[in-house]
């Protein structure tokens, strides 16, 4: 993507009203949206436009996860009278086919950046202080009345592991031109189980080590034990309580040795154990911008940092990093310094998904965290068979569950794992966002034979806190 018309003069120094750093989902959108109110708008990224979310996250990820679930839509159509011949799956010609896709994507941003009067550089930013930011590619120096620094986060890599540089990131998974074999996967996360979840499915043997002893820490417990009872199923081999020693090159492949001395031999391992701020090299000391703990950008609801003028959003601000987040932050910051005045983001309800297989969908408050913050909370529970299963005979199970004010009756967490839990949780954030009580789930009629009408179909609590069982 690397063009003449994308290099800037190094002779030519010039003023913007605004400069971003990064030109992931965050940037991209604050850079279009200042733009479009009139700013003079220059976006700096230093490799592709699009980000983690669409070059190297979300957007591939996905694509991963509906060839994944190819297979088992061939297997379970001969529940339902189809017969097909001897099936072959080709990696090479699966990520040749996703790269075509994120080279499109990737096109279509920059030209929307384009139309809306954003210059893009095609370079690495640094900060050279207050207004003033150092341009790699030619060394141009640059002002600019504001300063958005939107760099996301990378996947941690620890080289104080033996042998961490056989092991591959999230991020390298998506550059492999051959599916390895055998998988070891460190982490319990939901990249980690998005990564080793499509390639279970994919025929990989996929073993996945993790510190504790049940996967998605902060997650609802139940969702937690659930998932993990639900994926092992799949195929897949769960290592709890250990981490990852070392690894050395074999004859054959890679031995991973865990920690209590026990051995996997594997042709790829993957340590997916969390991601940090992209902040190297970004100059942030030199314009006095204070991080927190985690190394993070720290700003406050405005998105402004210790430094006057030096703003952030996204993973590499200390927010939550889902690319939604940054999105909507990215627009909010552009509204509040070019447009009509502030539109905070809210934070409140936080709709997520892990694209597993099957699907978790979470909003809202866990059963624990509900019944500590208000003491009285009523939990519905429904575990049951989906219709499509009874005929393709696949094992596993729907879990749904309603977590909800004992007092007022309003829906504060809604959790669930099941074929299109991600599409039914965006509607249940609606929901719950508007305030959304069980009795109107209740007073809903539900539609028939759907997944979704187990919903409005609890009738009686399966625990609850605070409250006397005649409640």
């Amino acid at each position: 993507m690397s063009t003449p018309e994308r290099k800037l003069n190094a002779s030519c120094i010039k003023s913007y009203d605004l400069v971003v750093i990064g030109a992931g989902s965050g940037g991209v959108r604050a850079a279009r949206i200042a733009a479009s109110h009139g700013a003079t708008t220059l976006l700096a990224e230093e490799s592709r436009i699009g980000g983690t979310c669409v070059i190297r996250g979300c957007v591939p990820k996905k694509l991963l996860v509906y060839a994944s679930r190819m297979g088992m839509e061939f297997e379970d159509g001969r529940g339902f009278g189809w017969s097909f011949q001897e099936r072959e799956f080709n990696w090479g010609a699966l990520m040749g086919n996703v790269a075509n896709e994120l080279t499109r994507l990737e096109r279509a941003y920059e030209t929307t950046l384009r139309s809306a009067g954003v210059q893009i550089a095609n370079s690495r930013a640094e900060l050279l202080g207050a207004g003033r930011v150092k341009l790699s590619a030619n060394g141009q120096i640059i002002s600019a009345k504001h300063i958005l620094i939107a760099t996301g986060a990378r996947p941690v890599a620890d080289e104080s592991l033996p042998g961490w540089e056989f092991c591959a990131t999230s991020d390298d998974v998506f550059e492999w031109t051959t599916q390895p074999r055998r998988v070891l996967v460190q982490g319990a996360g939901y990249i980690a189980l998005e990564l080793a979840c499509l390639l279970v499915r994919l025929g990989s043997e996929v073993t996945v080590v993790c510190r504790s002893s049940h996967i998605l820490r902060g997650f609802d417990e139940d969702l937690r034990v659930c998932l993990q009872a639900e994926l092992s199923t799949a195929g897949i081999q769960f290592v709890t309580q250990q981490t990852l020693a070392g690894v050395t090159h074999v004859t054959g492949g890679l031995s991973a040795e865990l920690s209590d001395g026990h051995r996997v031999e594997v042709d790829a391992v993957i340590r997916a154990v969390g991601r940090r701020p992209n902040v190297q090299g970004l100059g942030l000391e030199v314009a006095s911008v204070g991080t927190d703990e985690r190394g993070a950008i720290a700003v406050d609801e405005m998105f402004q940092s210790t430094a006057p003028g030096i703003y952030a959003v996204g993973d590499v601000a200390n927010s939550i990093h889902l690319t939604p987040l940054a999105i909507r932050d990215g627009h909010a910051f552009a509204q509040a310094v070019f447009g009509a005045g502030p539109r905070p983001s809210r934070l409140g309800l936080v709709p997520s998904a892990v694209f597993t297989t099957p699907e978790l969908g979470t909003v809202g408050f866990s059963e624990a965290e509900a019944v500590r913050q208000f003491g009285t909370v009523e939990v519905f529970i429904a575990r049951f068979r989906s219709m499509k299963s009874v005929l393709s005979g696949r094992a596993g199970k729907c879990f749904f569950k309603l977590v909800v004010h004992g007092g007022d009756g309003r829906l504060l967490g809604a959790h669930l794992i099941g074929p299109e839990a991600a599409e039914m949780i965006q509607l249940l954030g609606i929901a719950i966002t508007a305030g959304a009580r069980k009795a109107d789930l209740d007073a809903t009629l539900a539609v028939h034979p759907t997944l979704a009408e187990e919903l409005v179909t609890m009738r009686s609590p399966t625990r609850r806190y605070g409250m006397s069982e005649a409640a």
